[in-house]
């Protein structure tokens, strides 16, 4: 089997190169294509001479790269098709914004054929959707909505921060035989990281301990995890900032584990703020380490209203490593205060 070498057992491969996010994950497509014949890559502009911004240009395999009408519907039904008959397809839809436009196929067909058939048919299907902001791209055209798709049962949601996490769950998502939704904030695309040249897999529903410290526990996903990384290193902040690399599956024990040794959690969140993400972790937290927290749980996440098209305004919609910074000095003073009184 051409994806026998990837078992548990496997350890990433350490030593690399810098690439950028961009880089690393048409590295991970141009792999995965090499080595297994039955992946291929179908999207809007798919076989565009630019390469799906980059991510895909240049790759060995164009005889596997197929460009589709626009009918996001349609087309998201042709990949799941391929994907029950045994290929694995990778899905480009360009916008997470258009990823709305196939919600019946996403949500009715693609989520729900491996519970309905009670786990006996592979669904080894990759939906890629770039996710946030642009240039005052409006609301129709800026939204992440990770934590929409995290509500449906069936679907695996992973939402890389750095080069090395997104080529490494990329190729787990290929190898995966469950649909998995893999969205890439357009903002991380020229960050450069570390990143081993031959294939590694990583596993879902695992955090990764962005910055260490135990003042307060910090989750964040995606551009929020690297902005909140930045916050903590340039404001030399005790903070411990997990980034879950999946919203779906979501490393619970190892957030709640967090929050048991620092006493306090901060959530953030580039995604709307009702029943979203970040409510999900503080509810989760709440109901299992209720007892370790010395003071509420708090949240940071977009304004409950559309993306302005303004860039000024667009600006100000999105919190940035300054906010973050400002929220986690608040909450480490009411921590600092809270530990003096007990």
């Amino acid at each position: 089997m051409p994806w026998s070498r990837f078992d548990r057992n496997y350890v990433a491969p350490t030593g690399g190169r810098d690439l950028t996010y961009c880089a690393a994950i048409r590295e991970a497509i141009d792999q995965a294509m090499g080595l297994d014949p039955r992946v291929f890559c179908i999207g809007l502009d798919a076989d565009d001479r630019f390469g799906v911004f980059g991510s895909m240009a240049n790759l060995s395999h164009p005889e596997r790269v197929l460009g589709t009408p626009i009918s996001e519907n349609a087309m998201t039904g042709v990949a799941l098709g391929a994907a029950l008959s045994g290929l694995r397809p990778i899905h480009v839809h360009l916008r997470s914004d258009f990823l709305l436009v196939a919600m019946d196929q996403i949500a009715n067909y693609v989520a729900k054929w491996r519970d309905m058939f009670h786990g006996q048919v592979a669904v080894p299907l990759v939906i890629r959707a770039i996710a946030g902001r642009g240039w005052g791209c409006g609301a129709q055209h800026s939204q992440t909505l990770h934590g929409l798709f995290a509500q449906i049962p069936g679907l695996i949601v992973a939402t890389p921060s750095t080069p090395y996490d997104a080529k490494g769950l990329f190729l787990q998502a290929v190898k995966d035989d469950r649909p998995v939704l893999f969205l890439e904030h357009r903002w991380l695309y020229k960050d450069t990281g570390n990143v081993p040249a031959e294939p590694y897999t990583l596993p879902f529903g695992q955090c990764r301990v962005l910055h260490e410290g135990q003042g307060l526990t910090l989750v964040a996903t995606s551009l929020a995890a690297t902005h909140c990384k930045i916050a903590c290193e340039q404001h030399g902040l005790d903070v411990e900032l997990l980034d879950p690399r999946t919203v779906k599956p979501l490393d619970l024990d190892g957030i709640v584990a967090s929050v048991r040794r620092t006493g306090a959690l901060a959530v953030v969140d580039y995604d709307f703020p009702f029943g979203g993400f970040a409510a999900e972790v503080v509810a989760a937290v709440g109901e299992r380490a209720f007892d370790a927290l010395r003071l509420p749980p708090q949240r940071l996440t977009f304004p409950d209203r559309g993306m302005p098209a303004s860039q000024v305004l667009e600006r100000a919609y999105y919190p940035d490593p300054e906010r973050i910074a400002a929220l986690l000095r608040r909450m480490l003073d009411a921590r600092a205060t809270a530990g003096s009184a007990s």
